[in-house]
């Protein structure tokens, strides 16, 4: 493993090369440091790089060994947490990196980079940065689901979106609007696919009578065992973990 000298300190760093990556990149993990260079990179280039990170990427490692030796009460998002999605728990990574501003990603586990501008109390950000990434990918979820079902059913609301409910999983109104709790993504997929069907069936039927569930069936024949599921976990299923 390739190693930099600043002072008296010898940092080693795993160097990886990206043929899609737009700009050199350094990411700084407890006992772990990567540089990811662009696959044009010669080595010239590469130390030209890291002489000019050189004072950033002593202070980010020297940061990153104090605050993990001297913590005592572990926080809530700091790397080995575990953060719901889709009826898992999923591994969060936090990184600091040399970019301006904090970014969430989910690669078999959710990922934050947080800027090199963040202090030692990151919790707030790390928790805002997840907090943007479940809504959008719930948004995603529900658009798709919504598609399918309306193009082989027919039923396609005026307007579907996700929001904060402080009651119930979703609505439809008389207008045709259908609101999602965006909390559903904490749940397996297929309970948010029967809350979806459940309140595109209400285009249909309005009431909750035979007849509203027979177009449940026909949308969704596994929406049974869905409600089952969240009977039984809707309790778990809230961001009160993720700060405002």
């Amino acid at each position: 493993m390739p190693t930099i000298q600043i002072g008296r300190s010898e940092i080693a760093y795993e160097l990886r090369r990206s043929a899609t990556a737009a700009e050199r990149r350094i990411t700084v993990t407890p006992g772990h440091v990567e540089v990811l260079a662009l696959t044009t990179d010669g080595d010239d280039d590469i130390t030209g790089f890291l002489d000019r990170k050189r004072q950033w990427l002593f202070n980010t490692v020297r940061d990153m060994e104090r605050i993990t030796a001297g913590r005592h009460a572990v926080p809530r998002f700091m790397t080995g947490s575990k953060i719901p999605y889709r009826g898992r728990k999923m591994p969060l990574t936090v990184r600091r990196t040399d970019a301006e501003r904090a970014s969430a990603t989910y690669r078999n586990g959710f990922i934050v980079d947080l800027p090199h501008w963040i202090g030692n109390d990151p919790d707030q950000l790390v928790a805002s940065e997840l907090k943007h990434w479940l809504k959008q990918r719930a948004r995603r979820d529900v658009n798709e689901i919504a598609a399918a079902i309306g193009k082989k059913h027919g039923l396609t609301p005026r307007s579907i979106r996700v929001a904060d409910l402080a009651n119930g999983w979703g609505s439809c109104g008389p207008e045709g609007n259908v609101l999602i709790n965006w909390h559903l993504i904490f749940a397996p997929r297929k309970v948010l696919e029967y809350v979806v069907a459940h309140e595109l069936a209400h285009l249909h039927v309005r009431s909750h009578g035979p007849e509203f569930w027979r177009c449940v069936e026909l949308i969704l024949p596994h929406w049974r065992s869905s409600r089952a599921w969240l009977d039984q976990h809707q309790s778990e299923l809230s961001a009160d973990f993720i700060a405002p």
